[in-house]
């Protein structure tokens, strides 16, 4: 598996490689944002570690360049920043992952084998349709009259409701299936999912729709 990381503190980037490459990936190195768009357009990338502040280009804007050229390789973000909206600012452009800094090594990698194992699956070739609504795991693309692009969690989560229509889900549920419990998401993680789920169905124009409250069930319907 090989991974891009990109990071301008010196002493981070290497402490973060050694780790990668102890646990068998395969590593490139950027130390600021034009460097890291240089790579990613060579390709071939399982999955894309980003800070966000780094020099010539922030994380954000190499993640938006990437999302406009259809390059959905996972994509996580690291960043000194907790502000809400720095992180919804993120997910927002594309994100998969998000992870603070300081951050535990043993929950870096942790978060790092489910971003590659989410990249790999089969599962994100598959096609579902329901009322009129295509999900598309080639481009991760939501359609009905018109077409959104999906983050690759909200394609985990939409994947899940269009396979579950009619069906109650509830907040753990989703935290366990999607999140797999990771320590930073929790109801208002789902809570945002679902509000990014249920704003893009309605630019694209369907009757279909996600009901629930929030820490509670939710329920895809027409």
């Amino acid at each position: 598996m090989k991974i891009l990381l990109a990071e301008d503190t010196k002493d981070l980037n290497h402490a973060v490689t050694v780790l990668l490459q102890h646990e068998g990936f395969d590593v490139d190195t950027a130390f600021d944002g034009q460097q890291a768009l240089d790579l990613i357009a060579e390709g071939g990338y399982d999955a894309v570690i980003l800070d966000i502040m780094m020099p010539k280009v922030d994380g954000i804007t190499v993640l938006t360049n990437m999302r406009q050229k259809h390059n959905m390789t996972p994509v996580m973000l690291l960043t000194a920043k907790t502000d809400i909206d720095d992180r919804v600012a993120g997910l927002d452009a594309g994100a998969d992952d998000y992870l603070p800094k300081p951050f535990a090594m043993k929950e870096f990698l942790a978060r790092v084998r489910a971003l590659v194992r989410r990249g790999g699956s089969d599962d994100s070739r598959d096609k579902i349709m329901y009322a009129g609504l295509v999900l598309n795991g080639e481009d991760l693309s939501l359609s009905s009259e018109n077409t959104v692009r999906l983050s690759l969690k909200e394609y985990e989560l939409m994947r899940e409701f269009m396979k579950n229509p009619g069906r109650e889900l509830a907040t753990d549920y989703l935290l366990w299936k999607i999140w797999n419990n990771e320590k930073e998401a929790d109801e208002d993680t789902v809570w945002l999912y679902v509000s990014y789920l249920k704003n893009k169905l309605h630019s694209i124009v369907t009757d279909v729709t996600i009901t629930g409250d929030k820490g509670g069930t939710f329920i895809l319907t027409e």
